[in-house]
């Protein structure tokens, strides 16, 4: 019964520049320390609470030093933390000229990692992407020569601009952490991210992102215009050199590698993760969606809150965490129908009607 009410009196809050949700707690939450909290009983040991505050300091280190370059958006740059944690490629969706390129160089630079920017034009080849195999005249034998996307954080800058044949040379990059070439395989650096771009406005001569592809990414995010305050904070910290220059390294590469591990092992309830299927499993059956989430986006919303709970200095996943990841990690991959006026629907609206109609666990164990 608790659950239901519970459920029915959840309330949100909409973040335009996001479009995630935030629910707010209620007299009827559970104490989590409590019935959430269980000791893993698979073979990887769990993770402990003084090792998940040790990580979430770290990720508010990290979201401190991007946010002294990009000012006012915390929820967002919180989102891109929270892909890195989760080993997710991130799709960055706005209007030009608001930042997307600086925080994904930020990014690189927090975490000291290698950063390589790749401009998707029509006549870019998937070679450009990948790399060419080309015959050396002074050895005699053919060389593989790495193409940019061999780099921690590798940026897609406007990627919808490429044709779906040069697109599609991230798919195996993407999923498989390797590039393919002339029979050879060549795994990329570890931690590898992409940050792709799209902008909303100037369709004419894009092509569409496949739901393939938009199915290998983690989540997508936005971060639309500042506020008039935050704008007179960007003239000014910009006005003699940008503070990208003065960003010093917060972690190592292999640092960012081992928190990914140990994010894996923070504990989900089997209550827990039977709610986490039902959500996706509604998205199947809605009547206004055509294509509903696959496994590989359960996997997504399932590595994402268990980085958000870290984040929330808890060793252990709430349903809650379930519901804020839900639209980030979901919306993008679904594919919805018009209603009878014949406008679209929108993903987001179908994910919050899903949250308030999925009863919500009362512990995190049956």
């Amino acid at each position: 019964m608790a659950g239901g009410v519970r459920a029915e009196i959840l309330r949100f809050v909409r973040n335009d520049s996001l479009s995630i949700i935030i629910p707010f707690p209620t007299p009827y939450s559970p104490l989590p320390s409590q019935v959430y909290s269980r000791q893993m009983t698979t073979t990887a040991p769990a993770l402990t609470q003084e090792e998940a505050q040790q990580i979430a300091q770290t990720a508010r280190q990290l979201i401190q030093t991007v946010e002294q370059v990009v000012l006012g958006k915390t929820e967002t740059v919180r989102m891109m933390v929270i892909g890195l944690l989760s080993g997710g490629h991130m799709l960055v969706e706005d209007i030009p000229g608001v930042g997307k390129t600086t925080l994904a160089r930020t990014i690189a630079r927090a975490i000291g990692g290698q950063f390589r920017r790749i401009q998707f034009t029509p006549d870019l080849l998937p070679a450009d992407v990948t790399g060419s195999v080309i015959y050396n005249q002074r050895t005699g034998q053919f060389e593989f020569h790495p193409g940019p996307i061999f780099a921690n954080i590798a940026l897609a800058d406007e990627i919808n601009r490429a044709t779906p044949k040069t697109q599609s040379a991230l798919l195996e990059a993407m999923e498989e952490r390797t590039v393919s070439a002339e029979g050879t395989t060549y795994p990329l650096p570890q931690p590898f991210l992409v940050i792709a771009t799209q902008n909303n406005i100037e369709m004419v001569g894009t092509y569409p992102l496949p739901e393939a592809q938009l199915d290998r990414f983690f989540a997508k995010v936005s971060l639309g215009y500042p506020s008039r305050e935050v704008e007179m904070r960007i003239l000014e910290t910009h006005q003699v050199e940008s503070p990208l220059n003065r960003i010093e390294p917060v972690i190592t590469p292999e640092q960012l590698t081992e928190m990914q591990k140990q994010i894996r092992r923070v504990y989900v309830g089997s209550g827990v993760r039977r709610y986490l299927v039902e959500l996706v499993q509604a998205t199947r059956h809605h009547p206004n969606i055509a294509l509903g989430a696959s496994p590989r986006a359960s996997l997504a919303l399932l590595t994402g809150a268990q980085a958000l709970a870290v984040l929330s200095d808890r060793h252990y996943v709430m349903p809650d965490d379930v519901q804020r990841m839900a639209v980030p990690v979901l919306a993008h991959r679904l594919m919805t129908r018009s209603d009878p006026t014949g406008r679209l629907v929108s993903a987001e609206a179908v994910i919050r009607e899903i949250l308030l109609q999925v009863p919500v666990p009362i512990t995190g164990d049956d």
